[in-house]
């Protein structure tokens, strides 16, 4: 392996994108698989790096190749990912339909996918899509997460919420989207200091999500 490639992919596995993309960048090569490599390397480190649209650029080569099924239901999935978080949710759920076409029966998929029923104000199919992450994986905390925040949001099942809610914050103890969905869980219960506590440790986790403010500041006006 390219002495320059295996320097770049240390740098990501230690998260270092910027030094990573820079390394993979100064590599010029006529090896297709080289180059393979490189495109996905290239297009996970844009990812990270928020960099959307060049990300696609890279990632949509190795799908396009097929050459590697692993890789290639990996970047269908980050692309599913980037197009939910662009909000182009047609192509988002395009990627996760031929993820499920290609029989990648995974809880990611499912629990992607309830995400953007859930955006679209589907409650049902989320509610449905998260259950099967969770026949698949009980203990997946995304979906345990995402399970216990719609019952909570939409009041269906508040003490199954609770409980779903506590396991997944149990997984992930510091995971801000987690800490939010039990401060909402606890609000929609009634438990105004509970819910303060968690939801104010959200917000120092991610200061500027615009889900966290909103339901701090509903939280915070029962003090």
């Amino acid at each position: 392996m390219d002495t320059v490639l295996k320097e770049g992919i240390q740098f990501y596995r230690e998260n270092r994108y910027e030094d990573a993309l820079a390394a993979f960048l100064k590599i010029s090569s006529k090896d297709t698989e080289l180059n393979f490599d490189l495109a996905y390397y290239i297009g996970l480190c844009y990812a990270s790096l928020l960099q959307y649209d060049d990300a696609l650029v890279y990632l949509e080569q190795i799908i396009t190749a097929g050459t590697d099924i692993a890789r290639v239901y990996q970047c269908r999935l980050i692309l599913a990912f980037i197009y939910t978080k662009t909000g182009r949710n047609r192509l988002a759920e395009f990627e996760l339909s031929k993820l499920l076409d290609a029989g990648y029966d995974s809880p990611q998929v499912h629990t992607s996918m309830a995400y953007l029923a859930y955006e679209q104000k589907k409650v049902d199919k989320s509610l449905s899509l998260y259950e099967k992450a969770l026949e698949l994986d009980p203990d997946n905390s995304t979906a345990l997460n995402g399970l216990g925040y719609i019952l909570a949001d939409t009041e269906k099942d508040l003490t199954r919420a609770l409980i779903l809610c506590k396991k997944a914050l149990d997984a992930q103890p510091d995971n801000p989207a987690y800490l939010d969905s039990l401060a909402w869980t606890y609000y929609k219960m009634g438990f105004d200091t509970e819910a303060q506590s968690y939801i104010q440790r959200a917000d120092a986790q991610l200061p500027d999500n615009a889900t966290i403010k909103r339901h701090l500041q509903y939280i915070m006006m029962n003090r």
